[in-house]
């Protein structure tokens, strides 16, 4: 995916380029290399490449440059999903040095009116979705005439999303809009039709045809609910030797935090990296672990792109990535240079569809199995196992339990947990007898009590699992 273009062969602001130098940037993606010159010469750029390729710099790096931290407007990014606009605005906070911009996310499911006293303050860059962009432009909190630089990301996805009226909206009250690029990892002609309308000779840019590297490293996935992903992620940790590194991903910055502030509570070495610390925080943080004075960091994926250590053995995916290509992408950090490497992905009921997706896609062979076993001469667990039947609930929080008699009647069954447990009616659910079992509901609150009183009465209980 990478290529031997440095940054530095481009007239890129030396405050951008000092930037990159300081997360460990230094040669351009295929997307990047054929897109920015295309973009810092004033021409509008239609770029066709996948998620992950490193399309957010191919764009944000030409955008960032045309601005100056003045305050004032200068350029709108469009993208599909808040998730995404926050990604965006992320990696551009990340890779813009000391250019002093400021970067607002526009979205909505959020309070309109915040946003709007933020971008009172001043914005260079606008980063959001269409609907919260046309009601803010509407309510006089954004003035579309200003902007000159337009970014469209995602095309495929804003036209699956419904987005391309909106979309055509914000564009004609764009009027002094000077240049326009727009990425896509499709194109069907709908999206061709109207790039043809609002962009002015565009060049194409297509590099769709990378294929990710898999690196030759052992995968594993181990079911367990939230509530026990700590205690996996602590046998994990505790198999690692003095030699080794670790990098735990989540999908969200609160979740890097969380982490951080529960595996110091048990005692682990442990780093978070994340868009919101300071450049000065970040860069500290690398180089402790690229020195390896630190042996685990937890990051977000756009925080984890300066992180280049061939030193890391052990990659935990706490949460399963929403995008599929950026598991390999996260997988790949360990494994370097022929050593060896293990990836761990912690998957929950609701995951199963997107970790199958993500090995079918990538012909993966990902092994289902237990959590690790304890390394020899550690008898207790750093994180302890806690009860949880989350994993076997339904979305009402009913939990089945099977039950060996077939000799109580339901009425029986009731009125034997609701003593036992101390609890209404309303927590014991469906009652089901069969010709060898039966199986009762109950409430995922009551749900381990209700399994100890069930097997003290001999009635051989167990859990059904989802």
């Amino acid at each position: 995916m990478f290529t031997t273009t440095p940054f530095s062969i481009w007239e890129l602001n030396e405050k951008l380029l000092h930037g990159l130098e300081n997360i460990g940037w230094e040669f351009a993606t295929q997307v990047q290399k054929e897109t920015i010159p295309l973009a810092l010469s004033g021409k509008d750029v239609i770029g066709q490449a996948r998620t992950g390729s490193g399309k957010t710099a191919a764009f944000g790096l030409p955008t960032m440059n045309a601005c100056q931290a003045s305050g004032e407007l200068q350029a709108l990014i469009l993208a599909p999903t808040r998730e995404l606009a926050n990604q965006v605005a992320e990696e551009l906070n990340n890779i813009q040095g000391e250019m002093g911009l400021i970067i607002q996310t526009v979205y909505g499911g959020t309070d309109l009116e915040k946003q709007a006293r933020s971008l009172q303050s001043g914005v260079d860059i606008i980063v959001g979705t269409p609907g919260r962009v046309m009601d803010m432009t509407e309510r006089g909190h954004i003035d579309l005439g200003k902007p000159d630089f337009f970014v469209l990301d995602e095309a495929d996805r804003m036209l699956d999303m419904g987005f391309f009226p909106d979309i055509m909206w914000i564009v004609e009250r764009m009027s002094g809009r000077s240049q326009t690029l727009l990425f896509s990892a499709t194109f069907p002609q709908e999206i061709i039709d109207a790039a043809n309308e609002f962009m002015n000779d565009p060049d194409f840019v297509l590099t769709n045809t990378e294929k990710l590297d898999i690196p030759p490293i052992e995968q594993y996935s181990v079911r367990v609910g939230r509530a026990n992903k700590l205690w996996v992620v602590g046998r994990l940790l505790a198999r690692m030797s003095d030699e080794d590194q670790t990098i735990i991903f989540t999908n969200t910055k609160r979740m890097v935090d969380l982490l951080v502030q529960r595996l110091k509570k048990h005692r682990f070495d442990v780093e978070g990296i994340h868009g919101d610390l300071s450049q000065n925080q970040r860069e500290k943080i690398i180089s402790k672990f690229k020195n390896g004075e630190c042996k685990v960091v937890i990051a977000t994926d756009v925080a984890a792109r300066g992180i280049d250590v061939d030193g890391i053995t052990l990659v935990i995916n706490y949460d399963v990535p929403d995008d599929v290509d950026n598991y390999v992408h996260r997988i790949g950090r360990t494994g370097r240079i022929g050593r060896k490497g293990e990836a761990w992905v912690l998957v929950g009921r609701d995951d199963l569809p997107q970790i199958n997706k993500i090995a079918a896609t990538h012909s993966l062979d990902i092994i289902a199995t237990e959590a690790p076993d304890l390394p020899d001469g550690i008898d207790r667990d750093p994180v302890r196992k806690q009860e949880d039947n989350s994993e076997a609930a339904d979305v009402f929080g009913m939990v089945p339990i099977k039950i060996s008699t077939t000799d109580m009647s339901k009425y029986s069954i009731v009125e034997l947990l609701i003593s036992s447990l101390n609890c209404s009616e309303l927590a014991i659910g469906d009652i089901t007898i069969n010709d060898d079992h039966s199986v009762v509901e109950v409430h995922n609150k009551h749900a381990s009590l209700a399994l100890r009183s069930l097997n003290s009465n001999k009635l051989d209980a167990s859990i059904i699992e989802g």
